[in-house]
């Protein structure tokens, strides 16, 4: 059997966990990682051989199952250190383009725990445009900012979240205290930092008050960039509670009020007809929507 076709490693020691303790929660704490992982990983061993290794729930082995853990078996110390070898790629490239700020906040920080998970993902990230859906390169999958609703696409909420007014310390020094941020006078005073990632719209609707979008001072085409604004005293800032956490958490931004309102935004995974079928396309999502919950 030539290298290139022998399956991934973490696969055969998934496998032979699973058949050796019958049970995916157990194999899964032996293994150091999820539920989830265990089975995505026997899906791309059942993938990579066509054929299925367990026939029911219990984990009773099929016929093939049972004659492909007998070689497992035997081979597994040659595998295990051909796979200390890695002179050359035998990764399985997935490409998922994503919004910066999302990929900053939520992606970044958890890349280690997802490759652990998944080690044999070569994860290839590239930016996104919120809002517009552009993409610099061709992508398994796709993190969208936008309303939902998607026709041209197959696709699953991941985050949503609240907003609440904004700005640094020292601006809120200046120009306040200010009454929970919900009169015409306490907004008319104040440089409104805009973006159409996050109109205004939706505070003026919820504090009723009868102003419309602001045409002039900064604006912004991503949402980091409109908390680094607030946060360098530009003005105040439609703020997303969990998007923004890290800004309010370090004390560069403040809350200005006590109400929060909901986005008409929220980030979704998206992809073309028929990527859940490959085991790393489903992997990254089920892996994103768990370490998002």
């Amino acid at each position: 059997m030539a290298l290139q076709h022998i399956p991934p490693i973490q696969c055969l020691l998934t496998f032979e966990a699973v058949a050796r303790l019958r049970n995916a929660a157990r194999a899964a704490d032996e293994l150091c990682v999820t539920a989830s992982a265990v089975s995505h990983r026997i899906r791309q061993l059942e993938s990579h051989l066509g054929y299925k290794l367990f026939g029911r729930s219990d984990f009773t082995l099929t016929a093939d199952g049972a004659a492909c853990l007998a070689q497992v078996r035997t081979g597994l110390a040659a595998f295990q250190q051909l796979s200390s070898r890695r002179g050359a790629k035998t990764g399985t490239r997935l490409r998922v383009a994503v919004t910066p700020t999302f990929c900053r906040q939520f992606v970044m920080p958890r890349l280690e725990l997802f490759r652990n998970a998944y080690p044999d993902i070569e994860l290839v990230l590239q930016v996104s445009i919120p809002l517009l859906d552009v993409t610099a390169e061709e992508a398994d999958l796709e993190i969208r900012f936008g309303t939902g609703g998607y026709t041209d696409i197959e696709h699953r909420l991941v985050l949503e979240d609240m907003l609440t007014p904004a700005c640094s310390p020292s601006y809120l020094n200046e120009f306040g205290p200010f009454d929970g941020f919900e009169s015409a006078s306490e907004m008319a005073e104040v440089r409104l930092i805009r973006s159409p990632l996050e109109p205004w719209a939706a505070w003026f609707e919820a504090t009723g008050v009868a102003m419309t979008e602001p045409t002039g001072g900064a604006q912004f085409n991503d949402i980091g960039l409109i908390y680094d604004a607030a946060a360098s005293g530009f003005g105040v800032a439609l703020l997303r509670l969990k998007m923004g956490a890290s800004w309010l958490e370090s004390g560069r931004l403040v809350k200005l009020s006590t109400r929060t309102v909901s986005s008409a935004h929220a980030h979704y995974v998206c992809w073309k007809a028929g990527a859940m079928e490959r085991w790393e396309c489903a992997a990254f999502v089920d892996w994103l929507q768990q370490s998002l919950a």
